[in-house]
């Protein structure tokens, strides 16, 4: 028999499991030694009475034992002499659409245009130490995407596209802590997620699929409507009848390549702000109601949403115990977005904060065309590039000031390594956007008293919130709608927002490549 229980459990207990079986076996009626199993299946926090405690639900096993569910690896197939589909891109789609892709007996062959999730550091290194931006390897490109070096946050609204569970359990199988399998909001940490990646790689390999790094695509070979080959920049030309598009919401040149091909895009709206840092320690004041936050209770987090004359203002990214990193695919711009390790212990949290920018709005502005979107992000990246001295530093401005309209005469501290330069924001943003930020900070403040503060940075500027382009493809066939055999597909594409769903979207693709050809 197994029974599923709810208990609340205080901070101080919860890793108390002598505790946690004498509740559950009260709840359930019996003894404890008449239960034989406990599984947890949902592990949350609920900071709303004056002491914050968890809300596990539990699978409790009477009379029989726990059986885990079987291995996903068990399901992959050896591929090397299996018919061939060409991923363009290592991210999170690109990766988990080659898991699927084996398990259906096709062969993926991954063209990365970075580096390994290894070889990147490096980079990031040059980025944030030397302001040296590598096109190429960066916070976006290279193995594992942008979500490598990120917070690897795990939850997503998009609960239709596939199986959560699914990918969850194969980032368990693949070095991820099995948590993020119970975890209301789980997350990874970039620290941990590297080498989760590489994990994946090697299975890719070993059961018979490729990965080439450093192999950017630049060419197209289109005829009569059908994709029959790519080339890479070094002159690699990979032939087959299904391609998987996943080249992430940053690769602008793939953007221009299929335009200059004939592959009909269309512009999408999307959202731009700052990245709004406040200490850890207000957070936690704020959320948990404790000067101190109590042991064993996580960094805290927030969602904040304000509507400015019927346009959404929301925070996005959040980074409890985070880190803000210079995330620019190109020199001379400025991107920046957050990143946290697994133990979100930094003293700082960070958000995004940002305003939905319609199509029409910007037509209004003068943007116009298919990448109406992408050249107001463009333009919006190089002027806060503008504002510095030629460096990855940031323009920056206390919260407070950026409200008033007034020059910050110094800053709060912050986590940007690169360091921050006094800006007025308020003024070097388009002025449609700035009043729309000022106006939902003093919104968000009358519920979260103390988010507009002295204490606390804007910076600018958080514009890679999702692409700017869409590849528009058949809902049935995911196909794109005019040109055989491309499959456009995850972030980049307009079809995901997150790990999660780019993972399940990848997921969803392969399955209709493997449709497809058959």
């Amino acid at each position: 028999m197994i029974k599923e229980i709810e208990i609340n459990v205080f901070a101080d207990r919860i890793l108390d499991q002598t505790f946690i079986l004498e509740i559950c076996a009260k709840k359930c009626g019996v003894k404890t030694t008449d239960i034989d199993d406990l599984i947890y299946i949902k592990r949350s926090i609920d900071a709303r009475s004056s002491r914050p405690f968890f809300l596990l639900r539990i699978h409790v096993y009477l009379g029989e034992k726990y059986l885990p569910p079987s291995s996903i690896h068990l399901t992959y197939k050896n591929v090397q002499s299996a018919r061939e589909v060409v991923i363009i891109g290592a991210g999170p789609a690109g990766y988990f659409a080659a898991l699927e892709l084996i398990s259906l007996g096709l062969k993926p062959i991954i063209l990365e245009r970075g580096k390994d999730a290894q070889s990147r550091r490096r980079d990031l290194k040059a980025i944030q130490q030397d302001g040296i931006v590598n096109p190429h390897s960066n916070y976006c490109f290279g193995e594992g995407g942008a979500g490598t070096y990120s917070d690897g946050k795990l939850y997503t609204r998009s609960h239709k596209r596939g199986s959560i569970q699914k990918v969850l359990q194969q980032l368990v199988e693949h070095g991820s802590n099995p948590d993020i399998m119970i975890d209301a909001h789980p997350h990874i940490g970039s620290n941990k997620l590297p080498g989760i990646v590489a994990s994946i790689r090697e299975t890719i390999i070993n059961f018979g699929g490729e990965v080439h790094f450093n192999s950017q695509v630049v060419d197209f070979e289109i005829r009569d409507r059908k994709l029959y080959s790519c080339s890479t920049v070094d002159g690699r030309v990979f032939v087959a009848n299904a391609f998987l598009l996943a080249t992430g919401h940053s690769a602008r040149d793939i953007y221009y390549l299929l335009e200059k091909k004939g592959v009909r895009l269309e512009a999408k709206a999307f959202a731009l702000g700052l990245r709004i840092e406040h200490s850890q320690s207000y957070i936690d004041t704020l959320q948990y109601k404790q000067s101190i936050r109590e042991e064993n209770l996580p960094a805290a987090s927030y969602s904040a949403v304000s509507q400015i004359n019927g346009i959404g203002v929301f925070s996005f990214c959040m980074c409890p115990g985070g880190l803000v990193v210079p995330a620019a695919t190109a020199p001379g711009e400025i991107v920046v977005n957050g990143m946290s390790l697994s133990r979100r212990d930094s003293p700082f949290a960070n958000s995004g904060l940002v305003t939905s920018i319609s199509i029409e709005e910007l037509e209004a502005h003068g943007y116009k065309g298919t990448f109406a979107c992408m050249d107001f992000q463009s333009k919006v990246e190089q002027d806060m590039f503008a504002l510095g001295d030629g460096s990855q530093k940031a323009p920056a401005q206390r919260v407070a000031d950026f409200v008033a309209g007034s020059l910050s005469k110094d800053l709060f501290n912050t986590s940007y390594i690169p360091g921050l330069i006094s800006a007025p924001l308020h003024e070097a943003l388009p002025d449609f956007i700035s009043e729309r930020l000022r106006k939902a900070i003093k919104d968000i403040d009358k519920k979260m008293r103390g988010y507009l503060s002295l204490d606390a940075n804007v910076i600018g500027t958080e514009s890679r919130t999702s692409a700017p382009v869409k590849i528009p493809r058949d809902k049935d066939t995911y196909m794109h709608t005019e040109i055989s055999g491309l499959f456009p597909c995850g972030e980049g594409a307009g079809y995901a927002g997150g790990i999660l769903s780019a993972a399940m979207d990848g997921q969803a693709v392969a399955r209709a490549i493997a449709n497809h050809l058959s």
